[in-house]
């Protein structure tokens, strides 16, 4: 899967953290504090073209000690150098703030017999007419629970194909829009690539005020259909290439654009039927639902975390841009365990025993993974 070339503060910071709060329990990295780290690079546009004088920053995400280390201008070539004794137990990163947006490098090498020495931050200028597709969207709707609403999951991928940074073009239009079901109550954010301060609810619409760098980002978002509501209708303004529609109920039904009744999925144990195709600009999605059967609150929960981990760690979407198979890779087991512990973390008093324990397995599960990718890939590669 492609990987945008600039990253948001928040997700960056996110999984950082994660990696931080778990690696040391598996792996130990060799000691360097008393000796120097480098990092190198470039600041640079899309077509190559060097940044003369931006202010570049050296981060550190520690336990302790988090925030802005270092800063240097780049120069008449667009480079930067910094030497640091790096923290064994941090992260270190890069920033540069383009056109009022920062823009992060992956996280910097500490070996210092493997120096960093050809970074890359590449900047954008901005624009509030750069066209934002949706490149896929994926519903996992639930038989209804104790109440008779129904949990709906919306993983929806944005798609920044030009070489501009979309933003809003003032403080009361967003940089992107899309509909979500009419009757659909409420909306919780997921793991996505976008600050939950910049995703909000208006109508039949959820609206994205962040900035949306070139590349693809994701947005996962849930809401409630409520108790009684037996048809989802979703209206499509633009083409959708790759639709996915999951549905627990046996006796639901799916159809719009070139929807077809795909192979079924199993998750937690509960078995779901499955709809893909592509949806047409101007058209709509259409479930119908028979809503007879209810499920506990706690399996609900416990299904939503478990949709979360497949779309994260891969799932449909990640299988149709690969060819072949592969194993988990460190970054997609970190984005499993953020997505849970995004729902769960310091929640266990109003948290069901069983969903819990759930949580607890589950958490321990995809720690022992990442431990064997680590221990596999080395811890500087």
């Amino acid at each position: 899967m492609n990987v945008a070339s600039c990253l948001t503060a928040h997700r960056v910071a996110f999984r950082s953290l994660l990696l931080l709060s778990i690696l040391p329990f598996f792996i130990v990295l060799p000691t360097v504090a008393a000796q120097t780290a480098r990092a190198e690079g470039r600041v640079l546009r899309p077509d190559s073209t060097p940044v003369v004088g931006i202010r570049v920053v050296l981060h550190q995400v520690g336990r302790t000690v988090q925030g802005p280390l270092d800063s240097v201008p780049s120069d008449r070539g667009g480079r930067f150098r910094f030497a640091f004794r790096p923290d064994t137990s941090a992260l270190y990163l890069l920033s540069a703030r383009y056109n009022a947006i920062e823009y992060f490098s992956p996280p910097v090498h500490t070996n210092p017999s493997r120096p960093d020495t050809a970074l890359r931050i590449v900047v954008y200028d901005t624009s509030s007419t750069a066209p934002i597709s949706v490149e896929a969207r994926h519903l996992v709707i639930a038989r209804p629970g104790e109440d008779g609403s129904r949990n709906v999951l919306d993983l929806i991928v944005l798609q920044n194909a030009g070489n501009r940074t979309r933003i809003a073009p003032d403080t009361l239009l967003p940089s992107w829009s899309g509909a979500v079901p009419h009757g659909s109550i409420g909306l919780e954010l997921g793991e996505s690539d976008i600050s939950p301060d910049a995703v909000t609810r208006r109508g039949d619409s959820v609206f994205v005020t962040a900035p949306l760098a070139p590349g693809e980002k994701q947005l996962t978002i849930q809401y409630l259909l409520p108790a009684g509501s037996q048809v989802l209708d979703l209206p499509f303004a633009q083409t959708v290439p790759m639709v996915n529609v999951l549905a627990e109920e046996k006796k639901a039904t799916a159809g719009g654009g070139t929807l077809v009744l795909a192979d079924s999925q199993v998750l937690q144990g509960r078995s779901f039927r499955r709809w893909s195709g592509a949806i047409p600009a101007g058209s709509s999605l259409r479930v119908s639902l028979p809503g007879r059967e209810r499920a506990p609150e706690w399996l609900l929960a416990a299904l939503v975390a478990s949709v979360v981990l497949v779309l994260s760690g891969g799932g449909w979407y990640l299988m149709r841009r690969q060819s072949g198979t592969r194993p988990a890779s460190p970054d997609d087991l970190l984005d499993a365990v953020a997505a849970l512990d995004a729902r769960y973390l310091g929640g266990e008093a109003r948290t069901s025993p069983q969903e819990w324990s759930f949580y607890i397995e589950e958490r321990a599960r995809l720690k022992r993974l990442l431990e064997a990718s680590l221990a596999g890939r080395g811890p500087n590669r």
